[in-house]
C-alpha cells in the first residue's frame, strides 16, 4: 500500500513540494531579495573564479618548479655520479611505487625533467618565466626551440594570449618569433610613441597563409575568398586582437563605387584595420588607394573614442628601398608586407634530440593516472 502525497500550495517564498521523509527544495523567488542581490551575487561569482584561477596556476607553478629541482638533481648525479639510463629507470620505479597517487614519474618524463633543468639552468628565471606556463607547453618548447631567446619569447606570448599546445604548436611551426614586428611601416613618424610601439608589434612579415594549400592565386579576389572560408585561421595568423567586419566593403566616394578588400577592428588598438590584399609585387601606386581608404574609413566609420584607422598592404614581393620611400612623407599609417602560401618546413631532423614526442609523454601519463 502506498502512502497518499501531502500536496502544499506553492507561495512565494515557499521551498517547494514535499512529502513524508522527502523534499525538492526550491530557491526563494528573486522577488523577496535585496535590490543589491544581484550586483553581489556577480562580485562573489568574480571573486571565486578568480580564487580557482589563481589555485590552479600556483600548483601548475609548484609543479614545474619541483621538476625542474629534480632535473637538477639527475644532472648534477650524471656528473659526479654518472649516472645513466638504468639508474633513471630505477628511479622511476620506486618513485611510482612510493607515490602511487601521483602521475608524472616515467622514464621518459623525467628524461624531460633533466632537460628542462640543463635548458633553464637558473632556478629564479624558471620561477619568473617557464613556470607561468603548463608542462606540456615547456616540453613542446624543448622539442622545438632551441634558441633561449626565442623560448622566452613564446612564453610571454603563452601567457599574455592563452595560447594552447596546439595553437603554440602552430606559433612555432610558422617561426613566429622570426616574422613578429618585421613589416615596413611608417607608424613611428605618424602615430603617437605609445601607439606607434605596440603597432608595430601586432604586424608581422612576411603572413603566410598555408592553410590555404599549395595553391597560387594569381587573381585578388581569390585570396580575399580563401581567407574569408578559412577565417578562423586567417584571424590566428593575423594574432590576437583582430576583429572581421566585412569582406569587400562598399564606399561610394563622389558618386563612384569603392570597396575595401577585407576590413578588421583591433581590440588592442582601439582602430579599425584595412587590409588590402594585391597578388603581385609591390608598386608604390597601391600606396595611394589605401591611403584614400584609411580617410574615408576615419570620416565615415570611425568613432570618436577610436584611434587613427591603420592600413596593411599584403603584396607578393616587393623592395625594402622603394616600401621606404613610399610610405615616407605620408600622414596615414600604413604597414606593409609580404604573404605567402608556401607550408613552412619542419625542424630539421638532427635538431629533435633523442627525447620522445609531447604526444607520446602525454599518452604514457594518461597510461598512468588510469593505472
Amino acid at each position: 500500500m502506498t502512502t497518499p502525497v501531502k500536496k502544499t500550495a506553492l507561495t512565494p517564498g515557499s521551498r517547494g513540494k514535499t512529502r513524508e521523509g522527502a523534499s525538492f527544495p526550491a530557491p526563494p523567488p528573486l522577488a523577496g531579495l535585496p535590490g543589491d542581490y544581484a550586483e553581489a551575487l556577480a562580485e562573489i561569482k568574480q571573486r571565486i573564479q578568480q580564487e580557482r584561477l589563481r589555485v590552479i596556476l600556483a600548483a601548475n607553478s609548484a609543479m614545474v618548479l619541483l621538476y625542474w629541482d629534480l632535473g637538477r638533481m639527475i644532472l648534477d648525479r650524471q656528473e659526479r655520479a654518472g649516472w645513466g639510463a638504468k639508474v633513471i629507470d630505477r628511479l622511476s620505479a620506486d618513485l611510482r611505487e612510493a607515490f602511487a597517487d601521483m602521475k608524472g614519474f616515467s622514464p621518459r618524463n623525467l628524461k624531460y625533467m633533466r632537460a628542462f633543468a640543463a635548458a633553464w639552468p637558473e632556478r629564479a628565471i624558471v620561477q619568473q618565466l617557464a613556470a607561468q606556463i603548463p608542462w606540456f607547453h615547456n616540453c613542446l618548447l624543448l622539442d622545438r626551440v632551441t634558441d633561449p631567446a626565442a623560448r622566452q619569447w613564446y612564453i610571454h606570448h603563452v601567457v599574455e594570449y592563452g595560447w594552447s599546445r596546439n595553437i603554440l604548436s602552430l606559433q612555432i611551426d610558422s617561426r613566429a618569433h622570426e616574422r613578429q614586428g618585421q613589416a615596413l611601416t611608417n607608424f613611428k613618424a605618424t602615430l603617437p610613441p605609445r601607439d606607434s610601439d605596440m603597432a608595430v608589434q601586432v604586424f608581422k612579415d612576411p603572413y603566410l597563409f598555408d592553410f590555404l594549400g599549395t595553391a597560387d592565386p594569381r587573381r585578388e579576389r581569390e585570396v580575399e575568398q580563401a581567407l574569408v572560408d578559412h577565417v578562423q585561421h586567417f584571424l590566428l595568423e593575423l594574432g590576437s586582437g583582430f576583429a572581421f567586419v566585412g569582406r569587400q566593403v562598399h564606399l561610394e566616394l563622389a558618386g563612384r563605387d569603392y570597396y575595401l578588400d577585407l576590413l578588421f577592428y583591433h581590440l588592442k588598438l582601439r582602430c579599425y584595420v584595412v587590409i588590402e590584399l594585391k597578388a603581385v609585387p609591390f608598386d608604390p601606386a597601391f600606396i595611394g588607394r589605401i591611403n584614400v581608404y584609411l580617410s574615408a574609413v576615419d570620416d565615415l566609420l570611425r568613432h570618436a573614442d577610436d584611434k587613427p584607422t591603420i592600413g596593411l598592404l599584403l603584396c607578393r614581393s616587393k623592395d625594402r628601398i622603394v616600401v621606404e620611400y613610399a610610405l615616407r612623407d605620408l600622414k596615414k599609417p600604413i604597414g606593409v608586407a609580404g604573404w605567402e602560401t608556401k607550408i613552412v618546413e619542419k625542424l630539421p631532423e638532427d635538431l629533435k634530440g633523442s627525447l620522445p614526442t609531447v604526444q607520446e609523454l602525454e599518452a604514457e601519463l594518461s597510461r598512468e593516472e588510469g593505472g
